[in-house]
């Protein structure tokens, strides 16, 4: 998601079915619309005027600067050699989610940049706004603050295994965490090498890393998008140990197993540990 299909040209359409091995298309994903290079389809793909938040250009609003964007967004994809590795999606009425892997050429080689998308849309199938997320850090080796993009919903209530997950992660119990996730479950860093933690040990091994700046994380949840299976959280980032932080926005992704905890927690922010409690240890990616 969130680009309108019947907005595209058929040839463009068809290559995209061709490539995704598919006969209709709900939308077109996030990556494939750009690099089409079609941009009125992606301007009229909005319900008004085109509004994008990006962790680089911050906000995008009007048809002129987002024009602009999603040209020079081509042009950099183009030249990085970009390929985009679908993770998962999730497509509502009034709202939707997309996570990819986005592999490009860095200074040094191949670099993964884990990058996820929400999108508000209205009954037709145009978007309000599309809110992207992902860390710096892959790309400059260093995190970027970002300031929050939605404001907090004290009504908000996820899922239950989300819930124990954010209050665990609140608290900085490592039992709690661990004991949220399926004996296979992971966690996948947002930055770094986007490595990947599963399993007991490997769970436990890095919440303990985590906490052990200061403390939890705490966040103010904002808006949830999904359906039982897997949902898209956005949160602001507020505090980490007892360093209270300007909020920070981010987003996770949360995938419930058969045994009804969690058995994937995928991360999309760019928060690091607060200055002054860097842990000898750091781990990659924070």
């Amino acid at each position: 998601m969130p680009w309108v299909p019947e907005l595209f040209t058929a040839p463009a359409l068809q290559r995209l079915r061709d490539k995704r091995r598919l006969e209709e298309l709900v939308a077109v994903p996030y990556f494939e619309g750009v690099l089409a290079g079609e941009l009125d389809a992606l301007v009229e793909s909005f319900a008004g005027e085109p509004m994008l938040y990006d962790p680089v250009r911050g906000r995008i609003k009007g048809a002129p600067a987002f024009k602009a964007f999603a040209a020079r967004m081509r042009d950099w994809l183009v030249q990085r050699h970009a390929s985009v590795e679908h993770v998962d999606h999730v497509i509502l009425a009034e709202a939707g989610f997309e996570e990819v892997v986005l592999h490009v050429d860095g200074e040094t080689g191949r670099v993964a940049l884990p990058f996820a998308t929400v999108a508000d849309r209205r009954a037709d199938g145009r978007i309000e706004e599309v809110r992207v997320y992902h860390s710096n850090r892959p790309l400059t080796g260093r995190h970027t603050s970002r300031p929050p993009l939605l404001q907090p919903d004290l009504e908000l209530r996820g899922p239950d295994a989300v819930a124990e997950h954010q209050r665990a992660l609140a608290a900085g119990d490592v039992d709690a965490i661990v004991a949220a996730f399926e004996p296979d479950g992971y966690v996948r860093e947002p930055g770094g090498a986007a490595r990947i933690h599963r399993g007991r040990d490997g769970l436990r091994a890095y919440y303990h890393r985590m906490f052990s700046y200061g403390g939890g994380v705490a966040q103010e949840d904002c808006a949830i998008v999904g359906d039982e299976h897997t949902c898209a959280l956005e949160y602001n980032v507020v505090r980490w140990g007892k360093a209270q932080l300007l909020p920070q926005a981010g987003m996770a992704a949360y995938v419930r197993g058969t045994g009804g905890k969690l058995s994937a927690v995928r991360v999309y922010d760019d928060v690091g540990p607060p200055r002054g409690q860097v842990h000898p240890h750091l781990i990659p990616g924070l």
